[in-house]
């Protein structure tokens, strides 16, 4: 018997690394910052809840969809429609409606925003002027991705792992001094809020497309064996997961560092502005444009990228629409002017949106990797336990997701509030958690009564 082929530890290496750089993008760089600079004393356990949402549940969702055999099947476990409709509104997460335009927003914020000075007025100017260009070369870039990917793919990279071994030296040698009182939303329970902060990095949601790309990389080395490929898989994810493990650790204590030399306003400062104060008090105007200069570039891959994605995605699920084909260069079109126009909003504002819908998502996907997880266990056996888990968590995560929408235009609905303070959890906004389990118990009654 011929024994399944196995990867070199070089391969291995290789693709960990890919799998690394197909999660860490500039977003991934300003949130544990963010998350120290608020925290300030309290950043250990805030870091931890971060690590657990941004790191774990990404790469156990990889894991399930490799076992799924692709995202679609796995959906397809709670019924087809849901399967296009949970797409379409992580596609457009990742894309247009948040992650795309955050690229922009947030290369600016970087890049040009510290040497604006004269008010809103040019401020906003300088934005729109940015951002106009920053989507055209995008678009541009769009139309042959492979070759961008094959010159940056190999330098950003490395790139920005050695400027964040850079920042973390300086921030050792400069030292923390007395570290800020937590802040914000950090004041309490600094746990949970880095847990659901970790959402803000949409990693679980772009994991569950990675994980078959993953699979594909790994038979492309001549791993036939399908075991061998989860396997191969597992150990990928895990050497990317402790990769990611020690950079949100070490840009957790940047933010410390930097919220003890400058406070921030958590209501109206991002993660860039921690960065931008740390590099300006410890390097000077040189630093800050350098380290503005890396956020472009990184900012310029990842929104080609994504822009690709989407056009692709939108291209193969809606080839024709009212009749009418639509090509590929036309969605590229769309999402390119789209995601121009919600870039202009700020970031700030797009993060505040963000939110809401991202915690509407994220317990849909936490509890749909977790049941694939235990698939054999339990799925296969009483396989109404995913429509009923994910009815019920759905139902709970689109009333907070409406609830926290109104409240960022300054609204309230107190009919929907008092409801859901009624949940356990529900004030560290954990609510889905007795809805997820009060599903298991539904969908196990509802299969046994289905196979009587």
């Amino acid at each position: 018997m011929t024994r399944p082929t196995t990867l070199t530890a070089r391969q291995r290496l290789v693709m960990t690394f890919t799998f690394f750089s197909m999660f860490f993008g500039a977003g991934n760089l300003i949130f544990p910052p963010f998350v120290g600079a608020q925290a300030g004393s309290a950043a250990v356990p805030a870091a931890v809840g971060f690590i657990v949402s941004a790191v774990g549940l990404p790469i156990l969702g990889v894991l399930a969809v490799t076992f799924s055999g692709g995202f679609d099947a796995l959906a397809r476990r709670v019924s087809p429609g849901f399967s296009l409709l949970l797409g379409l509104a992580i596609i457009l997460t990742i894309g247009p409606c948040f992650a795309i335009p955050r690229t922009a927003t947030t290369s600016f914020e970087m890049m040009v925003a510290p040497f604006v000075t004269g008010g809103s007025g040019p401020h906003w100017i300088a934005q729109l002027v940015y951002s106009l260009v920053f989507f055209a070369l995008s678009f541009l870039f769009a139309q042959h991705p492979e070759k961008l990917s094959k010159v940056l793919g190999r330098f950003m990279g490395p790139l920005l792992l050695v400027l964040i071994a850079v920042l973390f030296v300086a921030c050792l040698v400069h030292g923390v001094g007395t570290a800020a009182e937590p802040m914000g939303d950090y004041s309490s329970n600094q746990l949970a809020r880095g847990f659901l902060d970790g959402y803000q990095t949409m990693d679980l949601l772009a994991a569950l497309y990675f994980g078959i790309v993953i699979s594909a990389n790994i038979r492309a080395q001549q791993v036939d064996d399908e075991r061998r490929v989860q396997l191969e898989t597992a150990y990928a994810g895990l050497g990317t997961g402790a990769l990611l493990v020690l950079i949100y650790g070490a840009l957790s204590y940047v933010g410390v560092v930097s919220g003890a030399i400058r406070s921030i306003a958590p209501s109206s400062d991002t993660g860039a502005t921690v960065l931008t104060n740390l590099t300006s008090s410890v390097f000077g105007t040189a630093g800050t444009a350098f380290l503005g200069a890396v956020f472009v570039i990184a900012c310029l891959n990842v929104c080609t990228g994504l822009i690709c994605t989407c056009a692709t995605y939108f291209h193969e699920k809606f080839p024709t629409v009212g009749g009418r084909m639509v090509s590929y260069r036309a969605w590229q079109v769309l999402f390119t002017v789209f995601s121009f126009v919600v870039s202009n909003a700020g970031l700030s504002l797009i993060i505040k949106v963000s939110v809401p819908v991202l915690s509407a998502l994220y317990p849909i996907a936490i509890v749909l990797v977790l049941l694939a997880l235990t698939h054999r266990a339990i799925g296969s056996r009483l396989p109404r336990v995913y429509f009923w888990t994910v009815l019920l968590v759905g139902a709970v995560a689109f009333a907070g997701c409406i609830s926290s929408l109104v409240a960022v235009f300054g609204g309230s609905l107190p009919w929907l509030d008092a409801a859901l303070a009624l949940l356990p959890l529900q004030e560290q906004q954990l609510g889905w958690i007795v809805p997820a389990a009060l599903g298991i118990v539904c969908g196990v009654v509802d299969s046994l009564v289905r196979r009587r």
